[in-house]
């Protein structure tokens, strides 16, 4: 469901405005912090990005960034300008594609778990959590702290791609030129989500360029984004474009997915966002 603009500033934190000046009544009389940095929740999350977990990243980042580099040299030293048709129908392919890919993994990350699962709940699920309640945390992330993660999933597909571009021969490979440009563009499109994300929670600073992409919905926009950050979180989820947003909701596709889950499992959505959210000092 879309939110207007007053549920967004009565159940949302008002990104664009850092220093409270327009805090709701509400917020204004509220003994604690509803969101950001102070939130008793959100200082918790934060204190468990480790030194290990930093070390993964960057080991990701690294080599998902050096496998692109050789699959991105290949792929256009073997482009054929005549199928420039099939290759553009791939790469939208593989943008829409990453834009739904980022809708279920946040919403399933969002919706259902807890921190307290060992190993995928801190490593995995903690971010979603800290991002609810302090959704700015993001904008104060270097490059391998906001893309780490996105990065690293994206290593399995580019090893696999590396692999067949370099063995197979060139009829081989105009044979799947498509397909290779459809996983290519993916790729690129899941590994940079998190940092398109960054840019929608950042109001000041960006380059131009950014905010014209923005504007012309060629990435997340802020505003379009900020529908999601209406308490209790439970739209927009996909964060790569956000193209695939309203379709979803037409349809009703993620409340579909929790009510049969709910049905089945017996499980609360968004329970343990609530936990985190209502944590006070």
């Amino acid at each position: 469901m879309t939110k207007d603009d007053s549920a967004i500033i009565e159940r949302s934190m008002c990104e664009e405005d850092p220093n409270g000046n327009s805090l709701s009544q509400a917020e204004q009389t509220d003994s604690a912090p509803r969101w950001g940095s102070q939130h008793a929740g959100a200082k918790e999350l934060a204190a468990g990005y480790t030194p290990a977990k930093r070390v993964q990243e960057t080991l990701c980042l690294a080599a998902a960034i050096c496998l692109m580099a050789v699959n991105g040299a290949y792929l256009a030293a073997r482009f054929d300008p005549s199928n420039w048709f099939g290759v553009l129908v791939g790469a939208l392919a593989g943008i829409l594609t990453a834009d739904f890919f980022s809708g279920l993994v946040h919403w399933g990350a969002d919706t259902w778990g807890s921190v307290d699962i060992p190993v995928l709940g801190k490593a995995f699920l903690r971010p979603f959590r800290e991002h609810h309640i302090d959704p700015t945390a993001i904008t104060r992330h270097d490059f391998i702290e906001t893309n780490g993660d996105n990065f690293a999933v994206c290593v399995p597909v580019l090893a696999y791609m590396t692999a067949r571009l370099m063995s197979a021969d060139q009829a081989a490979i105009q044979a799947e030129y498509n397909w290779l440009a459809y996983l290519y563009m993916l790729i690129l499109f899941v590994s940079l989500t998190n940092q398109f994300h960054k840019w929608s929670h950042t109001y000041f600073g960006l380059p131009w360029y950014i905010n014209a992409l923005q504007a012309m919905h060629l990435i997340l926009p802020k505003r379009h984004h900020r529908i999601h950050h209406v308490s209790p979180h439970e739209t927009y989820f996909c964060i790569t474009t956000g193209w695939l947003n309203y379709p979803l909701e037409l349809i009703g596709f993620w409340t579909t997915l929790e009510y049969w889950i709910e049905k089945t499992t017996g499980a609360k959505p968004r329970s343990d966002d609530m936990n985190w959210a209502s944590k006070r000092e």
